[in-house]
């Protein structure tokens, strides 16, 4: 609004436009200094007049520019032409200043006062400001066009219509034609609407899901700071205790010692004086000497010698033997502690490994079942098992339990050649059908390996290792050089993990969704090269990994 207030402020009365080297009268009015020029031009001496207040002036002024309404109008001028998009000005003005149409006829662009004049003294076809009106005339009769050819898709003026390859034609106006295609890129638009808001809904669906897992995991991340920080406070605390009790320990164990020590070494200076003294008589020649000092203490000194009572009251008797130090507590602590910290390191400190068995009623004709039911590998001579429903038409098959709640683990060894699956499944599992395989419908989760042919054949690594869950594979980037494996399954929390049980454990991939039936181990194997190295083994439980 203030920009039309100004533009209003800065027009020349005149020629309606904004001033072009604004000069001011003596009534004060301002006007282009062309424009007063050419106004004045056409009046006769004695004549000027103001053509704003009609102040009439005994001889022509002298036109004095206006500098400040200049850059003031130049500035306006800068900025409107750097707003203006198409950067197409009248042709007729001396400045620049933006067209507001364009004649294709005359092939000229125009402001509003030019156009006033050229709408008076013509009817042409005029249209938003352009620089290419020439391609809006027919490139061989150079009349304006006028008509759509639908034959051959193209724009043509009245004369194509007449002569030339168009005859007989079908053809319709070009506005006709407009509205067709209008209501086509409508069409189109609307399809493109739509799958522009499903992807909205997507994006929209994957951030919620992006920010709820790293709201997730801000929650796990701070309770396990939380978790960390209070055992490093607890252990802290069990150090400064258990270091107390060692040095309370160590005060009580040695104070009788350190009083033995001291009182042992007096005794032992007073022996030392005594020897001395005794082999001083020992080195005298006067017999009277040595006589008369017997009686001087010596005599006490033997008694002492030969078992006194002094000697008799052993002062060692109160010294703690080493055992006394009572480490025994403090040691199966220090145990406890290591055996925790070994099973972090080696990946998963949970119960026990669950015990699984292969149940034979489940089993393809074409595998073998060992006898302690832990062992499944690929045969080329079929079983001829018995048929029940329930068995597998291919290479696979069902462990004996199911879980239905809680946490457990297996750990399995597998083969170097051929190809297999582990993982769990539903009981509700398809059994006859190719699809039945495990991995290739929405009701089992597996680990694969695949044998490439292609790939041994060139001599590269051709082992493929990836998860799949109703026929979507996940290729896992990771170089697996182990052939052991742990499969743990945390029935409520609807997590089935696989890891690698190299050193430290690798984790390798997290199925994550909500279980509606109970779970079956299983498992598949399969040889591409028509051999009998394909297996999987299920690890006994006095294994450790």
């Amino acid at each position: 609004m203030a920009a039309i207030d100004l533009r209003a402020e800065l027009r020349c009365s005149i020629c309606m436009n904004i001033y072009t080297d604004p000069v001011t009268l003596t009534c004060g009015h301002n006007f282009c200094r062309v424009c007063i020029t050419r106004t004045w031009d056409h009046q006769t001496e004695s004549e000027y007049t103001c053509p704003e207040c009609m102040q009439r002036f005994k001889k022509r002024p002298e036109l004095k520019r206006n500098l400040t309404l200049c850059n003031i109008a130049e500035a306006f001028l800068h900025t409107h032409l750097e707003r203006d998009n198409t950067g197409i000005f009248c042709t007729y003005c001396d400045f620049p200043v933006p067209a507001a149409r364009s004649c294709v006829q005359c092939e000229i662009s125009m402001c509003d006062n030019h156009l006033r004049k050229h709408d008076r003294s013509v009817e042409h076809t005029l249209v938003p400001p352009s620089t290419s009106l020439s391609e809006r005339k027919c490139s061989i009769h150079k009349k304006i066009l006028e008509y759509f050819c639908r034959d051959d898709a193209g724009c043509i003026c009245a004369t194509c219509c007449l002569t030339g390859d168009h005859i007989g034609h079908s053809l319709e106006s070009l506005i006709e034609a407009s509205d067709k295609k209008k209501e086509k890129l409508r069409l189109v638009l609307e399809k493109l609407s739509s799958k522009k808001v499903e992807i909205d809904k997507r994006v929209h669906g994957l951030q919620e899901h992006k920010r709820q897992l790293h709201e997730k995991a801000a929650g796990v991340t701070e309770r396990v700071i939380d978790f960390f920080v209070n055992i490093r406070r607890q252990l802290e605390v069990l150090e400064t205790g258990i270091l107390g009790e060692i040095y309370r320990q160590e005060e009580q164990v040695l104070r009788p010692v350190v009083d033995l020590i001291q009182r042992l070494e007096i005794k032992n200076d007073e022996l030392s004086r005594k020897m001395r003294h005794i082999e001083e008589l020992c080195n005298m020649t006067d017999p009277l000497n040595v006589l008369q000092e017997r009686e001087s203490g010596t005599e006490d000194f033997c008694n002492t010698e030969m078992g006194g009572k002094e000697d008799r009251g052993r002062p060692d008797a109160q010294v703690h033997d080493i055992s006394d130090l009572h480490v025994g507590p403090i040691s199966e602590t220090l145990r406890t502690l290591s055996d925790i910290i070994t099973g972090l390191k080696k990946g998963i400190y949970m119960q026990e490994p669950t015990d699984i068995l292969l149940d034979v009623n489940t089993a393809a004709n074409n595998i073998r079942i060992a006898k302690d039911l832990k062992t499944v590998s690929w045969s080329l001579e079929r079983k001829n098992y018995p048929n029940p429903s329930h068995r597998f038409q291919f290479n696979q098959i069902l462990s004996i339990h199911s879980f239905s709640s809680g946490r457990h683990y297996w750990e399995v060894e597998t083969s170097e050649s051929g190809d297999w699956r582990v993982g769990v499944c539903y009981p509700s599992i398809d059994r006859k059908e190719h699809a039945s395989i495990i991995g290739n419908n929405n009701k089992s989760w597996c680990l694969h390996r695949c044998n490439n042919l292609i790939s041994l054949a060139q001599g590269s690594n051709s082992n493929q290792y990836s998860v799949i869950h109703d026929g979507k594979y996940v290729h896992l980037p990771h170089n697996i050089s182990s052939n052991s494996f742990r499969i743990y399954l945390d029935y409520e929390n609807g997590q089935l993990c696989f890891h690698e049980l190299c050193d430290p454990i690798r984790h390798l991939h997290t199925f994550t969704t909500t279980f509606t039936e109970p779970l079956h181990a299983v498992f598949y194997v399969w040889d591409k090269m028509c051999g009998n190295g394909s297996w999987v083994r299920v690890r006994s439980l006095d294994k450790s990994p």
